[in-house]
């Protein structure tokens, strides 16, 4: 993973604060959240908490309010500390920090349980790096996602390596049918392969595409439709096909795994760069 520099916090902070990312399974694992180390302090005592979703000005948490968190918040005007907690691939302990705040609201969260309650908290200073890091690392992913996303990538080892994808030999299944591919480039829209089989049976047919991934070793399933076919010059048993992704399906895994490779470096126009090229 590339190093988030003291000028990207910055420009994270600048650009993404007010937005709230909603910390839904799927950004929990991206983020690596350790959701049960996650807690409100106040008074020296704590209390569990889900974070429901958080942007780098406040946080929208889900609590039960027994008395004694009531009593706390009453004593204390209602400020609270909240801590945050994330896994860590490169180490055995989980990064975790406070983050000072007040509570602007409380609302019911579910009618059946009305001990269940939203909590509104505003930060009263800004968070620590590694809050603003993690949520500007996703929210500029799928920024880009929309920005850049007919850009291809050229697959080479170094542009593999940089977007943490295991290698170019991966499998599709397509209208059902399970066959290995060749990536020659991907991008935040779709991808371009080498594979088996006649055109007829898969120009404009469903797919999903297997995408094999590394730190961790995972895999990343990509779904959408094959949209164009191209022959490859003496073999009538292969061919290269385009794919595009359905928008709204993208995992934001891959959203930011190929986010990394345009990470600290500005647009450059097209064919200044070996790995980066335009087009569909």
């Amino acid at each position: 993973m590339p190093v988030t520099t003291s000028q990207q916090i910055a420009q994270y902070y600048e650009h993404f604060r007010t937005i709230d990312v909603t910390f839904t399974k799927e950004v929990i694992g991206v983020t690596l959240l350790n959701p049960k180390q996650v807690f409100i302090k106040c008074l020296g005592y704590q209390w569990p908490c889900i974070v429901y979703s958080s942007s780098m000005e406040g946080a929208r948490i889900i609590t039960n309010l027994k008395t004694s968190l009531k009593d706390a918040l009453q004593k204390s005007n209602n400020h609270i500390s909240l801590r945050f907690s994330f896994f860590d691939r490169e180490k055995v302990d989980p990064l975790a920090f406070f983050v000072p705040a007040r509570i602007l609201g409380i609302t019911p969260y579910n009618k059946e349980k009305p001990e269940l309650v939203f909590l509104a908290v505003q930060f009263t200073q800004r968070p620590p790096d590694d809050l603003i890091g993690t949520l500007g690392e996703l929210l500029e992913a799928n920024v880009n996602s929309k920005k850049r996303k007919e850009e291809r990538i050229v697959v080479t080892v170094e542009s593999l390596k940089k977007m943490g994808i295991a290698s170019k030999n991966s499998h599709i299944l397509i209208d059902g049918v399970p066959r290995k591919c060749i990536l020659r480039d991907v991008s935040f829209s779709g991808a371009r392969f080498i594979v088996f089989g006649v055109a007829k049976f898969i120009v404009n047919k469903q797919a999903i595409l297997h995408l094999p991934l590394e730190d961790p070793d995972d895999t990343v399933d990509l779904q959408g439709t094959i949209i164009r076919y191209e022959p490859v010059e003496g073999r009538s048993d292969i061919g290269a096909y385009a794919m595009q992704f359905v928008e709204d399906e993208i995992p934001v895994q891959f959203k930011m795994r190929i986010n990394q490779l345009f990470r600290g470096s500005k647009k450059k126009k097209p064919g200044a760069d070996a790995e980066v090229n335009n087009g569909a």
